[in-house]
């Protein structure tokens, strides 16, 4: 249950302290403002985390596109923000920063994701281009002409920045990844708490000290991090078992023949969209590392299987950690942001599809296609 308090710490302290933040944007709801407002959010969530983005970021997409707001709008928000976009850094997404706590060095993630990242994005915001056109301006054509007006932006809880700051800083007090932090020695690990502690304050002080004008101005409420929190609990408590199984079974000669590239990326990606997927991750890192006689227990080993110290090790890694990112927009509860980002969606009136319509509707006829190019581009032809 370590890795589920590090998980919601994080979550929470990024949730908590990104709602004091009220972005106001008076400009005219485009196509091309929609991607731009997207591909920012991506790159932000790398900074931030995925959760902060989301959070920080909804609501002004929102109200952006108040007259014309569809489904479609939030489902391509979870897809680019909420998801891809956190690929590059340990921040950016909870099975990163799970890769990160076991000891995949920080920068990692940006030197081998980068390219995937890309290609993933500008797919998904050619496609929400063509969509938004489409579907969009068939909506702006009933509207009444009126006078253009010149673009506004207010911030209201600027400091609440320093808050996330703070927590950023806090991602990397690991006694693993430096010796001087304190931990709690337990069976032979180290497992942090002066982190958790820092961003559980983090969580308390940014909600008792937020600007109320902005808190309302979002309509804050606990309830989606609340969500979350339950269910993940059942998530992680029936996931983490499974990883010593796991690892058992790669070890054996007919376990070891099935890890490749190609099966970590589809067996790693099916599983993150329905089993969350920062457990998914961590359970198929076990599995590739116990396959070459390395445990995912020791900082040490997965330092070095990063570092291709053995057979393909940096390659299966990645195929691991893009698949994890990448594959948890499938679902609704494939990533933590992702259920928050539809309750406030619904909190706001929009219509949301079930977790069933999610998927039917946009996760297979949308995203699936652009996850077997990543595979065709990046991991089919390599081994």
């Amino acid at each position: 249950m370590a890795e589920y308090v590090q998980f919601i710490a994080l979550l929470a302290s990024l949730y908590i302290a990104s709602g004091g933040i009220l972005i106001q944007i008076d400009k005219e709801a485009t196509p091309l403002a929609n991607v731009s407002l997207l591909l920012i959010g991506a790159l932000i969530s790398n900074v931030i985390g995925t959760t902060g983005a989301s959070m920080l970021l909804i609501r002004p997409f929102i109200r952006l596109n108040k007259d014309t707001i569809q489904a479609y709008h939030i489902i391509f928000f979870i897809f680019m923000v909420s998801n891809i976009g956190g690929a590059l850094t340990p921040i950016g997404d909870p099975p990163l920063f799970l890769g990160f706590l076991k000891g995949v060095p920080f920068f990692w993630t940006l030197s081998h994701n980068w390219p995937a990242w890309i290609f993933a994005l500008s797919l998904l915001a050619v496609a929400f281009y063509v969509i938004d056109r489409k579907f969009g301006g068939a909506a702006e054509q009933q509207k009444p002409l009126s006078t253009p007006s010149a673009s506004s932006f207010q911030l209201i809880g600027g400091k609440n920045f320093l808050w996330l700051l703070i927590v950023i800083v806090a991602v990397f007090l690991d006694p693993n990844v430096l010796p001087w932090v304190p931990g709690i020695h337990y069976d032979g690990q180290t497992f942090s708490f002066l982190r958790e502690l820092i961003m559980l304050s983090v969580a308390y002080l940014s909600y008792r000290l937020a600007d109320k004008r902005a808190l309302k101005g979002n309509e804050f409420n606990f309830e989606p991090i609340r969500e979350v929190a339950f269910i993940f609990i059942g998530i992680f408590g029936t996931m983490m078992p499974a990883l010593e199984l796991v690892g058992n079974f790669a070890k054996s000669p007919e376990g070891a023949a099935l890890i490749t590239p190609n099966s970590l990326f589809w067996g790693t990606g099916i599983l993150s969209g329905f089993l969350d997927n920062a457990p998914t991750y961590l359970n198929f890192l076990a599995a590739a590392m116990a396959s070459q006689g390395a445990s995912i227990g020791t900082l040490e080993m997965v330092r070095e299987f990063a570092l291709d110290g053995y057979e393909n090790s940096a390659f299966e890694l990645m195929a691991i950690s893009i698949a994890a990112v990448f594959f948890g927009a499938m679902t609704y509860i494939g990533n933590g942001p992702n259920f928050m980002v539809k309750s406030i969606a619904e909190q706001s009136g929009i219509k949301m599809p079930s977790f069933f319509g999610y998927i039917l509707r946009f996760s297979l006829p949308l995203l699936l296609p652009v996850l077997f190019l990543v595979w065709l581009v990046f991991f089919a032809f390599a081994g």
